[in-house]
C-alpha cells in the first residue's frame, strides 16, 4: 500500500497510450500469447527458448554502470566507459601508446571495464523479460524487468547519466568517441520493451516520467553533442544504427518530427552513399568481418525502412538512378547465404548463412520477391527456429 502511494499506478488511458511497437510485431506477440494460454505444450520453440531464457534473467544479477572498478574521466562512476575495441598497445613503443588499430581483432581490455557489457547483459535481461511477460503475463517477469530498468536509469545510487561522453577511448588517443555509440545501437530492442512493460501494474507513473526524462536529455545529447554529430556523419553502419536509436527514441517520445526528418534523408544520405550499383556496400566489405558488417548495415537499413512505413515515409521504394536500394543489396548478399558463390572478402570469423534470414524474409514480404523468400527458407535451421525474429516479422 505504501507503495502505491509512493508510486502510483498509471491509469488505463496512460498505460495505452499512443505508443506502438516499432520493430517487434504485435501480431505475432498475440499469437503466441493465445497459444501459450490454450495449450502450453503446443508453443514454439521460439517461445519455449524465451521463456527458458527470462527464467534463466530472474536469477541474475541487477546491474548498473557504478560497478566498473574504473572511475571515468570525469571522476563520476555513473557516467558510462568503455575502450575501443579493436585498439591494441602498440609494441614498439615503452608504453604502448598511443594504441593501434587491429581491426576485427578484440582486445581482452575492452572487456575490463565492463560497461558495455552490463549494458548489454541489461538490454538483454529487460527485452527478454519483457517479452516472456507479454506472451505468458506472468508479473515475474514484468517486476524483474522493471526493477533492472530501475537500476540502470532511475535509482539515484546506481542510474547511469544519458551522455556516452566516454565510449570507445583510445588510449593515448582520446578519452572517448562518437563510435561509441553504437554501444546503445541496442535500446531499439529496450524501446520496444517499455511499451510492453507499460502494460504491467509495475510500471508505475514514477518509472513512465523517468524513462522518458532520461531517454529525453539523452536524445538531445544524440542531436547535439560533438560525439553524437560524429556519429551521424559516419558513412557505413555507424551512421544507420545512430539513425535506427534516435528514430526509436523519438518516436517512442511522441518526436514523430525528428523521426521524420531523420527517415527522410536514409534514401540520400544511406543508401545512396552506402550501396553500389550492383548492391555492394564497399565500407563494409573491407572490414576484416566483412560478411557480420554487411549484413549489419543491411539489418538497420531494414529497420530503418520499417520505422519509415509505420510514419509514412517510404524508404522501401527508395532507388537511385543508377540502381542502388535496399532490394539490390538484398540480391547481392543472396547467392552467398545459399552457396551458389563463394565468399572472398575478408572473413576472420566463421561464415554464418543465417545471418541473413532476416534481411531476407523481411524483404521477400516487402518486395514480394520469391527468390528472397527461397533463400529465407535455405538459410533457415534450428538456430533460427528458436530466436526472437519470429516476433520480429511483419505479416504477409
Amino acid at each position: 500500500m505504501i507503495l502505491a502511494l509512493a508510486c502510483p499506478m498509471m491509469t488505463a488511458a496512460q498505460q495505452s497510450g499512443n505508443l506502438e511497437l516499432l520493430l517487434l510485431n504485435r501480431a505475432a506477440i498475440e499469437r503466441a500469447r493465445e497459444t501459450y494460454r490454450a495449450n502450453r505444450s503446443h508453443i514454439s520453440p521460439a517461445v519455449q527458448a524465451l521463456i527458458k531464457d527470462a527464467d534463466a534473467a530472474l536469477q541474475k544479477e541487477l546491474v548498473s554502470v557504478v560497478q566498473k572498478q574504473q572511475t571515468p574521466p570525469s571522476g563520476d562512476k555513473h557516467d558510462y566507459m568503455s575502450l575501443g575495441p579493436y585498439w591494441w598497445p602498440d609494441t614498439t613503443k615503452p608504453d604502448g601508446l598511443p594504441y593501434i588499430r587491429r581491426d576485427g581483432e578484440v582486445n581482452p581490455e575492452y572487456r575490463l571495464v565492463g560497461d558495455n557489457e552490463r549494458i548489454d547483459q541489461m538490454v538483454n535481461n529487460v527485452s527478454t523479460l519483457a517479452l516472456a511477460y507479454a506472451v505468458s503475463r506472468d508479473g515475474r517477469y514484468a517486476s524483474r524487468a522493471i526493477r533492472q530498468v530501475r537500476e540502470w536509469f532511475l535509482n539515484p545510487p546506481t542510474r547511469m547519466n544519458p551522455h556516452l561522453d566516454y565510449a570507445q577511448a583510445i588510449k593515448g588517443v582520446n578519452q572517448g568517441r562518437g563510435i561509441g555509440i553504437i554501444e546503445t545501437y541496442a535500446f531499439r530492442h529496450l524501446i520496444d520493451a517499455f511499451v510492453l512493460l507499460r502494460q504491467s501494474r509495475e510500471w508505475t507513473s514514477d518509472v513512465d516520467k523517468g524513462i522518458n526524462s532520461w531517454f529525453a536529455s539523452y536524445l538531445t545529447w544524440l542531436l547535439e553533442s560533438p560525439n553524437g554529430k560524429d556519429e551521424a556523419g559516419w558513412k557505413n553502419n555507424h551512421g544507420s544504427a545512430y539513425d535506427v536509436q534516435v528514430s526509436c527514441i523519438a518516436l517512442y517520445l511522441g518526436k514523430k518530427e525528428i523521426a521524420q526528418r531523420v527517415l527522410r534523408e536514409v534514401g540520400t544520405k544511406r543508401i545512396a552513399v552506402q550501396i553500389e550499383p550492383d548492391g555492394s556496400q564497399p565500407l563494409e566489405l573491407e572490414r576484416t568481418k566483412s560478411w557480420g558488417y554487411s549484413n549489419m548495415n543491411l539489418d538497420a537499413l531494414i529497420e530503418l525502412g520499417l520505422l519509415g512505413h509505420r510514419i509514412g515515409v517510404d524508404i522501401w521504394s527508395f532507388k537511385t538512378d543508377d540502381g542502388r536500394s535496399i532490394h539490390i543489396a538484398v540480391e547481392y548478399l543472396l547467392p552467398y547465404a545459399v552457396g551458389q558463390k563463394k565468399w572472398t572478402w575478408p572473413q576472420i570469423v566463421p561464415f554464418v548463412p543465417e545471418r541473413m534470414y532476416y534481411a531476407l524474409n523481411i524483404a521477400a514480404r516487402k518486395y514480394i520477391d520469391p527468390s528472397f523468400a527461397a533463400a529465407a527458407r535455405a538459410v533457415w535451421n534450428e538456430k533460427v527456429q528458436e530466436s526472437r525474429i519470429t516476433f520480429s516479422l511483419p505479416p504477409r
